[in-house]
């Protein structure tokens, strides 16, 4: 098992010292699911919510959330991020919607938490749009699927590549 980074001699919390790594392209690739009731998921893809268009709006605190996730996770590097992509897929027969984010950036450190915080904020501001129609929405299956750069190479989460594929209905919707 690798050694905790996190911590120091005694014990102590403290951000991983970077300095000597190298700066290098990396990317990662994170999912996460939002379910609900089929009148939520139709008033979804019909854009009724009162809100407003629900996936456009979470797709931009997705963005968003990527860009600040040094100030929300303590001892998180900040990051000089290149790309951020939120999408979703649409399963209008498990009235679920699948959120992808796909961050990138040139640094001496990846970018997993930052794609993470971006899947989980886009996933919240669902739910908060949404929360006045269907109180019963779940949060679920926020998963690191790919990584790649830096020291450790690329990571493929072969479990969830498989399920994920495997879902024929899941169309990227463009809001």
């Amino acid at each position: 098992m690798a050694e905790l980074t996190h911590f120091d001699r005694e014990g102590k919390a403290r951000m991983v010292d970077v300095t000597h790594k190298d700066v290098t392209s990396r990317t990662a690739v994170v999912r996460g699911r939002v379910s609900m009731a089929h009148r939520t998921f139709q008033m979804i893809q019909d854009r009724t919510i009162a809100k407003g268009d629900v996936l456009g709006v979470a797709r931009i605190s997705g963005i968003m959330a990527a860009k600040r996730t040094a100030d929300l996770i303590p001892l998180c590097h900040p990051l000089s991020i290149t790309s951020v992509e939120v999408n979703f897929f649409p399963h209008s027969d498990q009235a679920t919607i699948d959120i992808e984010a796909r961050v990138k950036t040139d640094a001496k450190t990846g970018v997993e938490i930052e794609a993470f915080v971006s899947v989980a904020t886009a996933a919240i501001t669902i739910y908060d749009m949404c929360k006045a129609v269907d109180r019963a929405m779940t949060i679920s299956d926020i998963r690191l699927v790919e990584k790649g750069g830096g020291k450790s190479g690329t990571y493929v989460n072969r479990e969830h590549r498989q399920k994920d594929s495997g879902n024929a209905e899941g169309k990227n919707t463009g809001r």
